[in-house]
């Protein structure tokens, strides 16, 4: 009996109105989890959201800190109302294959999986590295970058890392697999950071494609010291994107990539927009997806009819905005087709069809992006704002002003 195994994510980027932020930044730590003091490796779960509300941290010397990824695979963010000091070693990397258990590499905290090998038995060629950059059959090796692209590029986003996500898996290549992108991290205080030691969002390495880097982004009033700051892709991947945030920043160190700096910022919205896959085959989907191929969200029966309907629903997105859905199998060729939302702007549904195979899992995504004019910002006109959820992750918000300032909300 052959069934459909799907799993699923959304990403959009979008624009609406943010408030000015002061002088001061703020973390916006809650301090709910108190002091973070560990005094040997440890390994942090993550929450629901990925947030982590400290009141300080303080890693030292010879400790590594490492993160069991949520449900939702969001990036990490740890919060400090009061100081960070970071001597030991932070890692979000992603990982190389698990040859033993035939696995691609799993991305770090916020990062995507690596591609699977080709399939013998059912005669398909190896499949792609999930995420935005993710490698492809004529191009192995994941791009923190535009898909497809053949020699290293420039990160894909912007320097200011919005929508904050981790970097892309590579793809499978014959009988090997990809390996996983580098995760996501925020760390940030509302006081300041002060940093000796290492932290690294490196893409994992194999044989076949590299994973990419992933994100490194470090906000706080105060930024002091020349600690190791690592984002760079495995196996000839394109690299991640770092990120320094404060008023004040005292480095004469580099890093890999090199990173960007300007000042902090915050934003909020009641009415942060959202796009969600609602149902695959009439099917209602879960609400907390994994986009996975190895634990599938849902399994369709055998006998659904293909093309299978594929239904959206959306809030606080411009009715008319173009959806993009796509259905990308473990292994073989990625399809995909375009709706339009209709509705209103605070409730709005479209509906594509796609052939899904029988033979293999298949994740499913959904992408929009739209521009909103004659918003304001700290007296500045908002350009855009940017929506991301992936690997079914929550909504994350980014306001970009049009002189080029961007802001992740709370």
């Amino acid at each position: 009996m052959k069934m459909k195994h799907l799993s699923f994510c959304c990403a959009m980027s979008l624009l609406i109105a943010v408030k000015s932020f002061g002088a001061t930044f703020t973390s916006g730590s809650t301090g709910t989890l108190g002091a973070f003091s560990p005094t040997v490796n440890t390994v942090v779960p993550l929450p629901p959201d990925g947030v982590l509300n400290y009141t300080t941290i303080n890693i030292p010397s010879g400790v590594t800190v490492t993160f069991t990824p949520n449900t939702t695979n969001t990036p990490v963010y740890m919060l400090a109302s009061g100081n960070v000091t970071i001597a030991g070693t932070i890692s979000v990397a992603g990982a190389a294959p698990v040859t033993s258990s035939y696995l691609p590499g799993i991305g770090g905290p916020g990062g995507f999986n690596g591609g699977y090998a080709n399939s013998v038995v059912l005669g398909t060629t190896a499949g792609n590295g999930m995420g935005p950059g993710g490698g492809t059959n004529t191009n192995v090796h994941a791009n923190y970058a535009t898909t497809g692209s053949t020699t290293l590029p420039a990160p894909y986003g912007n320097v200011n890392i919005v929508p904050f996500i981790g970097g892309s898996g590579g793809a499978g290549y014959g009988s090997f697999y990809g390996s996983g992108g580098g995760g996501a991290i925020l760390i940030a205080s509302s006081t300041q950071i002060t940093f000796s030691g290492t932290i690294s969002a490196n893409g994992g390495s194999y044989y076949a494609g590299g994973g990419s880097g992933g994100a490194i982004k470090l906000m706080a009033n105060t930024i002091t010291g020349e600690g190791t700051l690592n984002a760079i892709g495995g196996s000839s991947a394109g690299n991640g994107r770092i990120r320094l945030e404060a008023y004040t920043i005292n480095r004469l160190a580099g890093s890999n990539p090199i990173y960007t700096m300007g000042q902090p910022g915050s934003a909020l919205s009641s009415t942060q927009p959202a796009l969600t896959i609602t149902s695959i085959g009439g099917v209602t989907t879960p609400t907390a997806p994994s986009g996975s191929y190895a634990v599938p969200d849902m399994v369709l029966a055998y006998d659904t009819p293909n093309p299978v309907a594929i239904n959206l629903s959306a809030a606080n997105v411009p009715v008319g905005t173009t959806i993009t859905v796509k259905v990308v199998p473990q292994n073989g060729a990625v399809t995909s087709v375009s709706t339009t939302l209709s509705g209103s702007l605070t409730s709005s549904t479209g509906s594509v069809s796609l052939a899904v195979p029988t033979t293999m899992p298949s994740v499913v995504t959904a992408q929009a992006t739209f521009t909103v004019t004659a918003m304001m910002y700290g007296g500045e006109e908002i350009g855009q704002v940017r929506v991301s959820s992936t690997a079914g992750g929550g909504s994350e918000v980014t306001y970009i002003t049009k002189t080029g300032k961007e802001i992740k909300a709370s």
